[in-house]
């Protein structure tokens, strides 16, 4: 694997560039920005990616789509072994204009793996052209997983929710935020859903599920990292994440740290 590069490439005149990297436990990117769009994959570990808009995590059989131009930074948890593919604006039009996560099915995996091996030079018109071709086709319809943390411009509305992910409080209510932030209730509803695209109880939801997955990710046991969130019981956090992401806590928790695939 090579060692990591934002520009990684760049000059090379192909509308689509991929690589591997491999990065030791608890690695952080510092805040780079690449100038294409980024289709950031981990074959092995878990990411959480954050912007000044948001944070975003991608767990097993998910990716995180970065539009080009945007400000990031990439943490891993446990170690990680990522596949990135660097795209010229316009090239998947099913993807949209802020970061998102997205689900990988195992033929976009297998396309992942075998885009790496790619020459950056490659033949457009032989069979890698083809595989970038298809991979392309496959990221654009790559269907959205509801695992984003956007934060708010609203300063200390945005204050708020950042300490929320430092200590979250998964029985946190609406009234106790409007009244911290001297705000009736109904202007706080309204102003946060402007700002944030998600009603409180489903930002709350989604914070919680990006700070949990990495706990999990790392190896803490289901309960404590439930009664960490606050919640009352490990089923009801069970509960609320299998409705989330279709599958128990235990699907995302590997002894030792070592990520379960």
């Amino acid at each position: 694997m090579a060692l990591f590069r934002p520009d990684e490439n760049d000059e090379v005149q192909r509308p689509v560039l991929a690589m591997g990297h491999a990065f030791p436990p608890s690695f952080e990117l510092a805040e780079h920005v690449h100038r294409r769009s980024q289709f950031l994959y981990a074959t092995s570990g878990v990411m959480a990616v954050s912007t000044p808009d948001g944070s975003w995590v991608a767990p097993a059989e998910r990716a995180v789509w970065i539009p080009g131009g945007t400000p990031h930074s990439v943490r891993m948890v446990g170690a990680v072994q990522t596949r990135s593919v660097l795209i010229e604006p316009g090239l998947c039009p099913g993807r949209g204009p802020t970061c998102e996560v997205v689900g990988v099915t195992a033929l976009l995996r297998q396309l992942l793996l075998a885009a790496a091996e790619i020459p950056p030079e490659y033949d457009e018109a032989g069979r890698d052209g083809l595989v970038v071709k298809l991979l392309l086709a496959e990221i654009s319809q790559a269907p959205l997983i509801p695992l984003a943390v956007p934060f708010p411009a609203h300063p200390a509305l945005a204050r708020r929710c950042h300490a929320f992910l430092d200590s979250p409080n998964a029985s946190a209510t609406i009234d106790e935020w409007a009244d911290a932030l001297s705000m009736n209730r109904r202007n706080f509803t309204r102003i946060f859903r402007r700002e944030t695209g998600m009603s409180f109880a489903q930002w709350r939801q989604q914070a919680c599920l990006s700070v949990a997955l990495p706990k999990l990710a790392a190896g803490e046991a289901v309960t404590s990292v439930a009664l960490d969130l606050g919640y009352d019981s490990p089923g009801n956090f069970s509960t609320m994440f299998r409705r989330m992401l279709g599958v128990s806590p235990s699907h995302y928790r590997a002894p030792g740290g070592s990520h379960l695939f």
